[in-house]
């Protein structure tokens, strides 16, 4: 969570996430007076603006310092900075404080200073207001980059209680798409009215078409390969010679007085090329914590659904298993078929899945959650060391999504990993190269994580 402005220092301090574009650099030196905190809040150095062009005068370029430092510092460091703000500045230092200014918390309970004190007991300024929410949104929209928006409307949702106003059409119009928005409004659309439902398909399908646009190129690309590769043969037919793969394999055969190679050993397809070669079976956790790990997976389950060389199967879980293969196309229909939060029962899904298997040798199976198990232990690690007996490729993803290093049970991982299916997180971008080599059968890219 964004901690609030502090009200002793009347120090701005960072989110956890800073965004890349976010497009002002931070001040060169802090004074003693006011040491920033560790990686500074990526609302506030986007709202330091941008650094005034050809100010040569000393006063001038004071005057910015001292502007970009009332940025970051907030109302409280109106009167050590000694300098007051206009327009623009104003208005979005208005909307941080309304989000960032501390006091009373949503439940009631008062923030304490550094020192152990009470701070004063002021609140963020959106109340439970609709209206005054929008008007922030739309605020926050024109003076912020789209990913500081989303940080801004993340921590508005965790810090102002703001989940229920997401049930409500117009606020939905207001927002910023995102993964974790996707995920709030998934938690949400059990208790949504009819008339905010479409809206929220709506906002769900221009996260996910953003998502198939960067992501499905690539992967397509990459597992065609993989899944070429493992058709290859030295005795291809004619119509199913390899000529770029053939020419470089006998570049060794080159002659120059007659500047040609000859293809001394063909590559090339097997028969079986064009049928279905392997089968793909995503099993996703869907408890409240994986839910950016969902969104990522039900994207990556229709680009390979689309492929039709891989037969994909699309199963979800918590203490039920639910097959939602037939809706695997639309990555939509699959989000909105799954019910976040609830208990999580690994043995039941992978039992479900073992079920499901007729070619172990051809089969990959991807689970993607956290491990923390509560149905029978023994029996999750012993259906996954059947599997991998059985020829069965078993990948294991502690996630699926940008979020950095998630929580999980550091056992069953560790006993995973010693039957030889190592766990470990993956990021979207990734994904491809994973099923890459499990699709190959070589060993997975796990990433260093020293």
């Amino acid at each position: 969570m964004t901690p609030p402005r502090n009200n002793t220092t009347g120090m701005q301090k960072a989110p956890h996430e800073a965004p890349h574009e976010a497009p002002h650099e931070a001040p060169h030196e802090a004074p003693h007076e006011a040491p920033t905190a560790a990686g500074e809040t990526a609302a506030g150095e986007a709202a330091l603006g941008p650094t005034a062009v050809g100010k040569t005068a000393a006063g001038g370029a004071e005057d910015e310092r001292r502007r970009r430092w009332r940025m970051v510092l907030g109302p409280d460091g109106a009167e050590s900075t000694g300098r007051p703000l206009t327009g623009r500045d104003t208005a979005m230092d208005g909307a941080l404080t309304a989000l960032y200014g501390g006091g009373k918390k949503p439940d009631g309970r008062t923030g304490k200073k550094p020192g152990g004190g009470t701070g004063a007991e002021r609140s963020g300024g959106l109340g439970a207001s609709a209206p005054a929410v929008a008007r922030w949104l739309g605020d926050i929209r024109t003076y912020f980059p789209a990913s500081v928006v989303q940080v801004m409307q993340r921590d508005a949702i965790d810090r102002l209680g703001l989940s229920g106003l997401l049930l409500e059409p117009e606020m939905l119009e207001a927002v910023e798409p995102d993964v974790h928005l996707v995920g709030t409004l998934l938690s949400l659309h059990k208790a949504m009215p009819e008339t905010t439902r479409e809206t929220a398909r709506a906002v769900v399908r221009k996260v996910v078409e953003d998502l198939e646009r960067r992501l499905a190129t690539r992967t397509r690309a990459t597992l065609t390969g993989a899944l070429d590769r493992s058709a290859a043969t030295g005795r291809p037919r004619p119509q199913d010679i390899d000529w770029g793969r053939t020419v470089r394999a006998n570049l060794k055969n080159y002659l120059p007085e007659h500047r040609t190679v000859v293809p001394e050993r063909l590559i090339g397809y097997g028969r079986s090329a064009r049928s279905v070669k392997k089968d793909v079976i995503l099993c996703i956790d869907q408890s409240g914590s994986m839910a950016a790990s969902l969104v990522h997976a039900a994207v990556f389950g229709a680009v390979l659904a689309s492929m039709r060389t891989l037969t994909t199967r699309l199963v979800v879980f918590d203490t039920a298993v639910a097959d939602l293969t037939d809706q695997v196309d639309d990555p939509v229909d699959v989000l909105f078929g799954t019910r976040l939060g609830g208990g999580t029962d690994i043995n039941r899904a992978l039992a479900y899945c073992q079920s499901r298997i007729t070619r172990p040798a051809d089969t990959v199976v991807v689970l993607i959650s956290d491990l923390y198990e509560g149905g029978i232990r023994d029996e999750m690690l012993g259906r996954a060391a059947a599997m991998t007996a059985s020829g069965v490729r078993f990948v294991t993803l502690l996630a699926l999504s940008d979020e950095g290093a998630p929580a999980y049970d550091r056992e069953h991982a560790a006993a995973l990993g010693a039957l030889g299916t190592p766990a470990f997180a993956c990021t979207p971008d990734l994904f491809p190269e994973v099923m890459a080599a499990a699709l190959e059968r070589r060993p997975l890219p796990v990433p260093d994580t020293a």
